[in-house]
């Protein structure tokens, strides 16, 4: 896994670079959905296929995108292809939205509730949120009943969790001790 994420950085820093100088949400788009495409099996077995021509695959992939190519694109999947490197796709997309991130001043925030919660409350939480954690915040809420209560909260390498299921997990490590 470190390796992908060192072979795909410099792929996402210069994608970015260009991205500065043009609209950045539109390349954010455009990346995002190039990374769900590269992390289809059938998309890399395709790329793989040694009989399948490099055009081919262009054309295939451009097929599969809703946002058209410009020329910087274009070239860049091109490149992609041509060295065999569709794989890091995924990677580049996720390097590209942390690097987008850092230069927003935002984080995402990956929030699991034990229950469903409404906008209000993920307004609410995301309010106090970037009051603890200091920037921007963009929630991607999940539910799992498994925490029984309570919710948990990941940005970027830091863990916020004040679930019930933590509690009894900390209350059992108590006691045991």
């Amino acid at each position: 896994m470190a390796e992908l994420a060192t072979v795909a950085r410099p792929y996402a820093e210069a994608l970015f670079r260009v991205a500065q100088a043009g609209n950045l949400a539109q390349w954010s788009d455009l990346v995002s959905e190039l990374a769900q495409i590269g992390s289809h099996e059938e998309v890399l077995a395709y790329a793989r296929n040694p009989k399948v021509l490099d055009s081919d695959v262009i054309a295939a992939i451009k097929a599969l995108l809703k946002s058209p190519l410009n020329a910087e694109a274009n070239n860049f999947l091109s490149m992609l292809i041509e060295n065999g490197r569709i794989a890091l796709l995924p990677e580049i997309g996720a390097q590209f939205a942390l690097l987008k991130n850092a230069a927003e001043g935002a984080a995402d925030a990956e929030i699991t509730s034990a229950f469903d919660m409404s906008e209000a409350q993920v307004a609410e939480l995301i309010k106090t949120l970037e009051k603890k954690f200091s920037r921007k915040l963009k929630p991607f809420v999940t539910t799992n009943p498994a925490l029984i209560g309570g919710v948990r909260v990941v940005v970027g390498d830091e863990v916020l969790d004040t679930s019930v299921s933590a509690k009894l997990q900390q209350l059992r490590s108590a006691l045991v001790a």
